[in-house]
């Protein structure tokens, strides 16, 4: 954790308290984050291991033809798309830690089973019940991080386990590397779905162990450290999470469906999402298309996943130190990309393209960013549900729409249909930013009117303040004073 975040809520508090402070958000970042920071790292290798085994061999083993391939990465995402909604219920109502475990173990087995495949209609069914699997991981991630985080550290935090995305592709393009290498008795694609797949489900069966349902239910936290992180996110964060704030609410739904920012934060998620999934399931081909092998593909991706990493740790961390850029930071992510697209369809030499490649892989910062704003800007268990699963609804089809630009006729010339979407997205999604800025700056403005001008939302240590019945109740930020929306 930053140690002016330490400070932040802490200030004024006694040495005791900042000592219990410290302590628990230690073993909170150690245990909670540290699990879906590697989950993540899973749920990114798997996802994505089927553009690297395209290049060595399952699409010829598969027998995949025309446009085989595109339906193949898309019906992740129908599954991912058939799920979600669900899934967020599910979520609320089902012990998190052992739901997520199942969930994974499961997930696991799937992406094991991908390398029986021999056919198109196959590869379809294991890649929808995969996104069938997979959709449960980013909602209940983002689910987790609004139980055990303030919103001060909901970005940060957000950014840190999202980064297991990029971390997952590094090390994902290594093992590919090397697993590529190995021909004898299965192919190559074969032993990568099955070495990622067991170590999936191995890790979905320790999680059973070691990830709690609840505050309540942390063995890693005495009686006194549970208090303290209950109450922490009760004065600082987005509201207490329990049996009776967990029910369904049929007015919150309602409430989030009306709400203007639902939308801007759905449509911004679908734009940032047709580059993501196009580049996701075609990068590797696209990569080929400029001139590489399918070995060397798999090296040249090693300094994609780097940047994507470090823009997505540091803007997070921007994001937690400075609680009003987040909108300018999600500008300032999906420049490069609109800049390397521009420069993929319009030059053809070889360096110059993969440089261009390079100026993409900032791009997948912007969504952390948005997930950390929509963590810290929304109250009421029902309503923070609602507006995840819409905003992953719209992600799932901006992932299906991204792979059908990647034309397979297109791929002698760099597939610049492809790139040029990428182009367009990226410079709506920098419109619509400024679009939420603007908006969110207007409904703090006139709460501060209408309230005189208090934040009731400001970091308060537990013990500075007695906490009410009325702290703990499942209240939305539309009902909840001094609540302003960051920016």
């Amino acid at each position: 954790m930053a140690r002016n975040e330490i400070i932040n809520e802490v200030e004024g508090a006694s040495p005791y308290t900042q000592a219990l402070a410290k302590r628990v958000i230690r073993k909170i970042d150690l245990r909670i984050l540290m699990v879906m920071f590697v989950t993540y790292n899973f749920n990114f290798m798997d996802k994505t291991i089927l553009s690297s085994a395209a290049v060595f061999g399952l699409t010829e083993d598969n027998h995949l033809e025309g446009r085989d391939y595109s339906w193949v990465s898309s019906m992740f995402y129908f599954g991912y798309l058939f799920w979600e909604y669900p899934t967020t219920i599910l979520i609320q109502r089902l012990p998190i830690g052992k739901y997520l475990s199942i969930v994974t173990i499961f997930w696991g087995a799937v992406v094991a089973c991908t390398a029986a495949c021999t056919s198109f209609g196959g590869l379809v069914t294991v890649r929808f019940l995969l996104g069938v699997a997979e959709a449960t991981i980013s909602p209940a991630c983002v689910y987790i991080t609004s139980i055990w985080y303030t919103r001060d550290e909901i970005p940060g935090r957000t950014g840190f386990w999202f980064a297991g995305n990029s971390f997952g592709g590094f090390l994902s393009s290594l093992l590919a590397y090397g697993i590529g290498q190995i021909t004898h008795p299965l192919h190559p694609w074969q032993w990568m779905f099955i070495i990622f797949g067991v170590a999936t489900s191995v890790w979905g069966a320790i999680m059973l162990f070691i990830l709690p349902d609840s505050i309540n239910g942390a063995r890693f936290l005495n009686e006194e450290e549970k208090q303290y992180a209950e109450d922490r996110v009760v004065l600082g964060g987005t509201g207490r999470v329990d049996p009776t704030n967990s029910q369904w609410k049929l007015e919150q739904v309602w409430e989030c469906l009306l709400d203007p920012k639902t939308w801007l934060f759905a449509t911004i998620a679908i734009l940032t999402q047709i580059p993501n999934g196009g580049t996701g399931s075609f990068g590797n081909l696209a990569l080929k298309s400029f001139g590489f092998t399918s070995l060397e593909t798999t090296l040249v991706t090693l300094p994609a996943s780097v940047i994507a990493f470090s823009t997505i740790v540091s803007t997070g961390w921007l994001a937690s130190r400075y609680r009003n850029i987040t909108t300018f930071l999600i500008i300032a992510v999906v420049i490069p990309p609109v800049v390397g697209s521009a420069l993929i369809f319009s030059v053809k030499v070889k360096g110059v393209r993969l440089f261009a490649y390079y100026c993409l892989q900032t791009g997948p910062g912007a969504m952390p960013l948005f997930l950390g704003l929509v963590s810290a800007n929304y109250k009421g268990v029902t309503k923070k549900m609602t507006v995840t699963a819409i905003v992953f609804v719209t992600y799932c089809a901006g992932n299906i729409i991204g792979p059908q630009t990647f034309i397979s006729s297109e791929k002698n010339h760099g597939y610049p249909t492809a790139f040029k979407s990428i182009l367009c997205c990226y410079g709506i999604v920098m419109v619509l930013s400024m679009t939420l800025r603007l908006y969110l700056t207007f409904i703090n403005k006139r709460r501060d009117r209408t309230e005189g001008g208090i934040d009731g939302q400001d970091q308060i240590a537990p013990g500075k303040r007695e906490l009410t019945a009325s702290d703990y109740e499942d209240v939305t930020d539309f009902n909840t004073p001094g609540f302003r929306y960051r920016l």
